[in-house]
């Protein structure tokens, strides 16, 4: 794959990844909105909101087949004016039910996008032999953060009105993207492989998804309790509490943009090793006799602990084999994402018997274990494979 068709496909991949959430932004910023308008108790919002995890889970597998048959390219170019759509729903949703079944209309959507976000990358760090996952999951997280911001700044004008201009944005550029993204040879042409049957799923597929779900349910419980566990320790109904969650999403996100490199300097197991002993150090940090600024460093030494923990298993699935890339993504993304579903709950209930402090720190077991499984991935960046990297072609869709 040459210099310039590589520069190329990450350029657009990475714009891919930025714009594809920035309409879910928006719909995080009419969350407010649609509670008040609804008038829904805290309890009835957290039903609604799980609508969305609940439909994208299962609907991974199913993605995964389809991806695999049209290619990623195509998935993008059809699915994101599909997404700016279904965006919109929940704003005329007249009660409970009908919200929940929108968002989950939404997570139908948004898990076509994802598998075909992940299968690019992975089969682009595969094919011209360079790292850009973690640089992308980057791009992620602000895409959100910039719709959310678009969204806010719209309000005024009305909350349809902002949702429908972010995601038209949002799908106009993108299936501008979309067909100028290179085309690997053999990966978007004839026929879809066999899917795999779970005994043929090669192991190391099943201990990277479980060293993925370790970390995602420290970011899933640090994302929800961050702000109530430093008020807890700073005093309850303090108003600064608010910038635990911005110190964890803030090294989360420079994390990510950092991965790419350290991996490349460290090898992928390096990287993970490191990582995950930093979540395990901020969480001691976190939850230890300690004082308040320590309690800064941990929200921030999780922060870029669990940064890289997805895309690093999202590269290592992919790279198990050439055919089935999209399965190999969707069943690691589905543990992993149940991670993300199940952390801030579990933490809840543990709360109640045994105290925040308490509960927290029994997210250090499944560290530890993440920390043994970085085995599973190599010691050193692999290198290319020269004149049989995957050609690119500038075919049209």
């Amino acid at each position: 794959m040459d210099t310039l068709s590589t520069r190329r496909a990450t350029l657009f991949i990475m714009a891919l990844f930025f714009l594809q959430p920035t309409v879910f932004g928006a719909w995080l910023a009419m969350i407010p909105h649609v509670k008040t308008t609804l008038e829904l108790s805290k309890s009835q919002l957290a039903l609604a909101l799980l609508g969305m995890p609940l439909a994208l889970i299962p609907t991974l597998q199913v993605a995964s087949r389809i991806v695999a048959r049209l290619g990623p390219r195509r998935a993008f170019f059809y699915m994101l004016p599909v997404q700016a759509a279904v965006m919109l729903l929940p704003l005329f949703a007249p009660n409970l039910p009908a919200l929940f079944a929108s968002l989950a209309v939404i997570g139908v959507v948004v898990a076509f996008l994802q598998v075909s976000l992940n299968t690019y990358a992975g089969r682009l760090e595969k094919a011209a032999d360079v790292m850009v996952m973690s640089r992308c999951h980057g791009f992620w997280a602000l895409g959100v953060s910039v719709g959310s911001f678009l969204a806010t700044l719209l309000f005024g004008a009305g909350p349809v009105l902002a949702v429908l201009t972010v995601g038209a944005i949002s799908a106009l550029a993108g299936m501008f993207a979309a067909p100028r993204l290179p085309r690997l040879l053999g990966q978007d042409e004839g026929p879809a492989p066999r899917p795999q049957r779970l005994s043929q799923m090669p192991r190391a597929l099943f201990v990277i998804s479980i060293f993925v779900l370790a970390v995602s349910l420290v970011e899933g419980a640090m994302s929800d309790w961050a702000a109530i566990y430093l008020a807890d320790r700073w005093g309850s109904g303090a108003d600064e509490a608010g910038i635990a969650v911005t110190i964890f999403s803030g090294f989360l996100a420079a994390g990510r943009f950092m991965g790419d490199g350290l991996k490349r300097r460290m090898g992928a197991r390096g990287a993970a090793r490191l990582t995950v002993g930093l979540a395990l150090l901020g969480l001691l940090s976190l939850t230890g006799p300690m004082a308040l600024p320590f309690v800064f460093a941990g929200f921030a030494l999780i922060g870029l602990g669990a940064s890289i923990a997805f895309p690093l298993g999202v590269s290592a699935a992919a790279a198990l084999d050439d055919a089935h890339e999209a399965q190999n993504i969707a069943t690691m993304s589905m543990i992993a994402i149940s991670g993300l579903l199940i952390g801030p709950p579990l933490i809840g209930f543990l709360s109640e018997a045994v105290g925040l402090r308490f509960a927290l720190m029994a997210l250090a077991p499944g560290l530890f274990l993440s920390l043994v499984l970085t085995g599973v991935f190599p010691t050193r960046k692999p290198r290319g494979t020269g004149g049989a990297a995957a050609p690119v072609s500038e075919a049209p869709l």
